[in-house]
């Protein structure tokens, strides 16, 4: 089984063909993330698949096994990884995600992506979050003896934004996975701890849905800058730092949302029969 392995600023993914992997179990998934007995990732991207609305179709699966609906980063690396594969050029694209369409454009030199990350809602029935139809904006939650005030949002794939003044990992770690498996959010939810520093830079700690402690997120920037935005807190072009680095937000009227950022490439390989073999035996 061949892959390439990219990072988006310390977010790292396998890239796979399908036909290399054909129909994924969670258990090969999650061997394959595994850093120990696998090759080690935060998530597994498989592609090109055919698509009837878009260039490419593509599949992002969590270290957990599950299957994810969008990744900002994941949606980097995958566009990067095309134009590397001579599948892309310098024009447009678009890739259909279980989160949605977007479009793609990858600089000259490959080190630069941009996304069209489409629109981001705070509509409780779409997010979803349970209770009253409603935008959730600066509502109470209480996790492990704290009381956060929270928004919560959807960029294909669904957010929970903490206001805090000083976001740590310790503070992600150890209060993100009760906010990930809360009752209110039935299909569990990405968390991101954020504090504004100025009216155009947020800093964001994250708890990925199905991955953990994460040291990027493109889905949770675009999520937590649409968030500050949204309170007016900070204008509409908002660079987001995160401990492995920073992506640039750009929103525009209807909160429709453009994710620019790095993505280097890591190599190349191929996974040993004998590590997956454990599955047939």
């Amino acid at each position: 089984m061949r892959f390439a392995r990219y990072h988006a600023i310390g977010n790292d993914y396998l890239v796979l063909r399908p036909d290399e992997i054909g129909e994924p179990t969670p258990n090969v998934i999650r061997l394959l993330c595994d850093r120990h007995a696998g090759v080690g990732s935060d998530g597994i991207l498989i592609g090109p698949l055919n698509s009837r609305v878009c260039d490419f179709g593509l599949r992002i699966f969590n270290p957990d096994g599950s299957e994810a609906e969008k990744s900002g980063n994941g949606l980097r690396i995958f566009a990067r990884w095309l134009r590397d594969e001579g599948l892309v050029a310098d024009r447009p694209f678009t890739v259909e995600t279980p989160g949605g369409v977007v479009t793609c454009t990858v600089a000259a030199v490959g080190k630069l992506i941009q996304v069209e990350m489409g629109e981001v809602r705070f509509d409780s029935t779409v997010i979803p979050v349970t209770g009253t139809p409603r935008e959730v904006l600066n509502e109470s939650l209480e996790i492990g003896g704290d009381t956060l005030t929270f928004c919560a949002a959807t960029v294909g794939n669904p957010h929970c934004v903490v206001l805090t003044d000083d976001p740590t990992p310790e503070i992600a770690t150890r209060l993100g996975p009760g906010i990930e498996v809360d009752p209110r959010f039935p299909n569990r939810t990405n968390v991101q701890f954020m504090t504004v520093i100025d009216r155009e830079n947020i800093r964001i700690e994250i708890w990925e849905r199905g991955a953990g402690y994460t040291q990027a997120s493109g889905s949770s920037s675009t999520a937590a800058a649409a968030v500050a935005y949204r309170l007016n807190l900070c204008g509409p072009a908002i660079t987001v730092h995160m401990p492995g680095g920073c992506i640039d937000i750009r929103l525009r009227d209807g909160f429709l949302a453009t994710m620019a950022g790095p993505v280097r490439k890591i190599c190349t390989g191929v996974v040993a029969e004998e590590c997956l073999a454990q599955f047939s035996e």
